[in-house]
């Protein structure tokens, strides 16, 4: 990482706040935990920064990416939600292509589950389809395809602990001819842990396997997380660094940033 970010001090920074003492927060532990749950029955729009670097032939490439990502669960039946989990990311990046800047809006993906209202220790779990829209305001910043594909979550609820793993597979039905075809499997395991304080260390992969080129892309999360309260509405704050631990040819490399903020609306 260069100076630019110094990731080591703007997380120390983040992670005091994280950490101070702030009254009221013990009744918060049941909707931080909740929050790991990616299918909750929980109105949230979270804010997720990426600040990562190593990109090029000379790895003097950065990128950041702000993920808008607002989640609302739609009950079918007493016994069935719709969770709408939606991806929008806004991007910048300079020398991730030789020699130049690209800014604006990448492809956006629309995921939709189909979970049981069940709630406990047991298995919590949620199917359906996920879509990948050709968004992007740049050639460089987006695929130029349509893609579908399922996609699926599994997670348990012990105590303090969460632990779990979502998943989904997309491949291009349409979009611009001679842009490259999408096949690519995600999957991203994650374990949490929330005190009774309401902080939450969460550590998760993201790994993307490109069956087109036949390479993975992973990053190593470790982030924590706190609850807090902003003019009576709940909202988390979270910060952690990210590791590369396997990108292609001229990818991102070495440490990166993660910040968040989540907006909750309990119903």
């Amino acid at each position: 990482m260069t100076a630019s970010l110094r990731p080591a001090r703007v997380l120390a920074a983040l992670l005091g706040a994280c950490l101070a003492p702030v009254a009221g927060l013990a009744q918060k532990a049941d909707l931080a935990q909740e929050l790991t749950n990616p299918i909750a029955d929980l109105v949230s729009v979270p804010f997720q920064l990426n600040l990562d670097e190593g990109f090029g032939e000379d790895g003097d490439g950065w990128r950041s990416t702000l993920n808008i990502q607002p989640v609302y669960p739609f009950s079918v039946s007493d016994d069935w939600n719709l969770i709408s989990r939606t991806i929008v990311p806004l991007v910048r990046q300079e020398n991730v292509l030789p020699d130049s800047i690209q800014a604006g809006l990448g492809d956006a993906l629309q995921s939709v589950f189909l979970s049981p209202n069940t709630s406990g220790d047991g298995l919590i779990w949620g199917a359906g389809l996920a879509f990948g829209l050709p968004t992007a305001t740049d050639d460089a910043l987006g695929s130029g395809k349509w893609t579908v594909g399922p996609t699926a979550v599994a997670l348990r609820m012990n105590g303090p602990l969460t632990y779990g793993a979502l998943v989904n597979h997309l491949r291009s039905v349409a979009g611009e001819d001679g842009r490259p075809d999408v096949d690519q499997s995600f999957a991203q395991p994650f374990f949490s842990y929330t005190s009774p304080s309401a902080v939450t260390l969460t550590a998760s992969a993201e790994g993307v396997y490109d069956w087109e080129r036949h390479g993975w892309t992973v990053p190593l999360n470790l982030t924590v997380a706190r609850m807090f309260d902003l003019g009576g509405r709940p909202v988390s704050l979270q910060a952690g660094l990210r590791y590369w631990a396997e990108s292609p040819d001229g990818g991102p490399e070495g440490v990166g940033l993660r910040l968040g903020t989540t907006f909750l609306f309990p119903r």
